[in-house]
């Protein structure tokens, strides 16, 4: 047998004819199978000697001659090999005249070829065949991978296809509406258009990207597998050789009488090169490749267009975004991808340390390693390509239009309080990431707008440039460039903080006014002056000074005149809003509705120290409502408005001085020593939308229990209740 002059390569040369290559592979490993009973049946009827042995070399040549074409050829070769048999079909007929010369057999050499030989052959038929199973699964995903990159281009057309029959709609809706609409059938026109546009992009995109894929599949793919198969069929008959050598060299120890025999076969099984049997399968399998055409633009049947990338401004602020975001990817799947082709390399050197003796690891799991490797490898490369033909597609037909951009530093963000988008003016509904927002500017728009959204970033800024920036974008947001809207129509005015206005144009519960300071807050309006004090300070007008938290107001701050009450009558009142029974000696028991003396005020436990009748002691401080001291000169002393309401039961009638219905106390009392309150202060009206929520007006004071955890919600109680309100809506006090 002739050395092969060259190394023969199934990926360079069979394509893709992946299943003849695995059904031969498969009919070469099967082969082992019966190596393995040939020589269990040898090692029983060599105990019988000659006779026997003849008459199995004979079954065995019989055997041989019906399996010449398949394992020689294949099942269905293209060229007709006539009486040709493989290196390995010759090699085996030497060892079967070799072993017809062995008539003396004996019953330790018997025992040897079970153990050493037969056992061998079958744990590698099993693990070769698990190999080439290996390959043939890998195979499968390959080809769905191609045909989810080919179905992801017809969704591009078909969503190209739609957006050109949404314009001809908006058209035809254009041409037959009245005046009092054709300005809003107009912009809906155009905005359609532009969205065409993109789609197109997308489609265009799509199709260069698929024809990559496809590229990589038919040329790099599957020749890969398939040179795993030649390596895994040249490493079978590696590995034959190897044991037919052990066979040969137990013949040679056990039969001193065959020595010449045995020595003839160690000489012809050396030349039985793996290659000589792959070259012969490849000279006789040859075929003509046939590589799927590239794919090409389809105009929409409704909209006659060709298969140009649209480069207006419009247009531009989308390439633009998507060449940004896919410059980025580039550079950062370019280091994933070489991070994972250096994984699989190191595989495929541990595979070649099995296969050459010098490492025990199991080959089946390392070859199942590397071809779970270079999954995640083939991933990251599709990315990668994708995101490089991106590149160079935008760049070529538009050139570099990330140079100079100042892009938003967007993060997806959950609006959970209403917000409107900056772009399209719309409402940003939903409670699992439907938009973004940037964390430099505060810009916030639609997950579908982000992409269309001006790489004009003017960088980080304050909370109250912020809120500048947001009352800007939203008078300009939804106007389209070529539509001429009438100027009356923007607001330019900052809309007041009712709870309608922020519903409409407020975004992630910040006032569109600049003119509230977020710190500071005015203090209550007095009976004689209730104007002055309701509207919000504007921008040009500082701000009244906050008050500090109000823990016990003096008595004499709600004394009557001296000739209308005695001396207890300057100390503060109270009434019990709900019974408390004494668990301690500095604690006093009384009733619901007691009317009781208010000796010393909360200092922040919650607990205040009272007298009822006779007795003193520390009662809850939401079960007592704060009871304004009746004057019969108004002008003489505060109103009951002045006086601020209960920090800690937050009673609509402590505040307002009128009674109210009792509401539910809390279930259990709080402790003494407990940790001090932190209170609230509404920022801005709110309506609640559940009945976990609270209603809650300008100056309203709660009791916070959990800040915002993320949600932008904020948990506050009141009056023995606790439910939640946004957590940009109030502040502390």
């Amino acid at each position: 047998m002739a050395a092969p002059d060259v190394a023969p390569q199934f990926g360079a040369e069979l394509k893709d004819n992946f299943k003849p290559v695995s059904t031969w592979v498969s009919n070469g490993i099967s082969w082992l199978d019966e190596i393995q009973q040939f020589y269990r049946e040898r090692s029983v009827i060599e105990k019988e000697y000659a006779s026997k042995l003849t008459a199995l070399c004979k079954k065995y040549y019989d055997r041989k001659s019906k399996k010449i074409s398949p394992l020689s050829v294949g099942d269905n070769p293209t060229l007709t090999p006539g009486s040709l048999e493989s290196a390995s079909l010759t090699t085996w007929t030497t060892q079967l005249s070799t072993v017809e010369a062995h008539a003396a057999e004996r019953e330790k050499f018997a025992t040897d070829l079970v153990a050493q030989v037969a056992e061998p052959l079958k744990l590698a038929a099993t693990q070769y065949e698990e190999i080439r199973k290996c390959h043939v699964d890998y195979h499968i995903k390959l080809e769905k991978e191609r045909d989810a990159s080919y179905g992801d281009l017809k969704k591009a057309k078909g969503k190209y296809d739609g957006a050109c029959q949404e314009v001809e709609s908006r058209r035809k809706k254009m041409e037959s509406s009245f005046d009092h609409g054709k300005t809003k059938a107009q912009s809906a026109y155009q905005q359609q258009i532009l969205e065409m546009n993109n789609y197109k992009n997308l489609y265009l995109i799509n199709i260069n990207v698929t024809n990559r894929l496809k590229e990589k599949f038919y040329h790099e793919y599957v020749p890969e597998l398939l040179n795993g198969l030649q390596d895994l069929n040249e490493t079978r008959v590696t590995r034959l050789n190897a044991l037919w050598s052990l066979a040969g060299q137990l013949e040679k120890s056990s039969l001193t009488n065959s020595v010449n025999h045995t020595t003839n076969l160690l000489n012809e099984i050396p030349r039985n090169d793996p290659r000589l049997d792959s070259m012969m399968f490849l000279q006789h399998n040859v075929t003509q490749s046939q590589e799927p055409p590239n794919m090409g633009f389809e105009p929409s049947p409704v909209w006659h267009d060709d298969a140009t990338i649209i480069t207006d401004e419009a247009a531009k602020i989308f390439l633009r975004n998507l060449l940004g975001k896919s410059k980025s990817q580039v550079r950062e799947l370019r280091i994933e991808a070489d991070k994972k082709r250096r994984e699989v390399d190191t595989g495929k050197k541990v595979r070649e340390g099995i296969q050459q003796g010098k490492d025990n690891r199991n080959e089946v799991d390392i070859v199942r390693s590397i071809f779970a490797l270079q999954e995640g490898l083939h991933e990251v490369e599709r990315k990668w390509l994708t995101a490089e033909v991106e590149t160079s597609t935008i760049i070529a037909v538009a050139g570099d239009l990330s140079m100079g951009a100042q892009n938003h530093n967007f993060r997806s963000q959950t609006f959970k309080i209403p917000t409107n988008c900056d772009l399209c003016g719309e409402r940003i509904w939903g409670l699992s990431a439907k938009g973004f927002d940037c964390r430099d500017c505060g810009y916030t728009c639609h997950s579908k707008c982000q992409m269309k959204v001006p790489a004009e970033c003017p960088g980080e800024q304050s909370k109250e440039d912020k809120k500048k920036l947001k009352v800007v974008r939203q008078e300009q947001a939804g106007v389209m460039p070529t539509v001429d809207l009438d100027s009356s129509a923007v607001s330019t005015t900052a809309p007041s903080l009712t709870r309608q206005n922020t519903m409409n144009s407020l975004s992630s519960g910040y006032a569109a006014s600049t003119a509230r300071s977020v710190s500071n807050v005015a203090t209550q309006p007095t009976p004689e002056h209730p104007a002055e004090a309701a509207p919000a300070p504007s921008a040009e007008t500082k701000p009244a000074p906050k008050r500090g938290r109000v823990l016990a107001p003096p008595p004499t701050a709600y004394v009557s005149s001296p000739a209308a009450t005695d001396s207890k009558s300057k100390e503060p009142r109270g009434k019990m809003l709900y019974a408390y029974q004494a668990t301690g000696a500095d604690e006093v028991t009384v009733h619901d509705g007691d009317d009781v003396a208010i000796l010393e005020p909360d200092d922040g436990s919650g607990w205040l120290r009272v007298r009822a009748g006779s007795s003193e002691g520390l009662v809850p401080a939401s079960y007592v409502e704060a009871a304004p001291t009746p004057s019969p000169v108004p002008s003489a002393s505060p109103g009951l408005t002045d006086r601020p309401g209960s920090v800690y039961s937050n009673s609509s009638a402590s505040l307002a001085g009128s009674a109210a219905p009792k509401r539910v106390g809390p279930a259990v009392a709080p402790r003494r020593g407990a940790k001090k309150l932190q209170y609230v202060e509404a920022l801005y009206d709110y309506e609640a939308r559940s009945d976990v929520e609270w209603t809650m007006a300008e100056g309203d004071r709660f009791v916070l229990i959990t800040r915002d955890s993320g949600d932008g919600w904020a948990d506050v109680e009141r009056g023995g209740v606790t439910k939640s309100v946004p957590a940009n809506y109030i502040q502390d006090v």
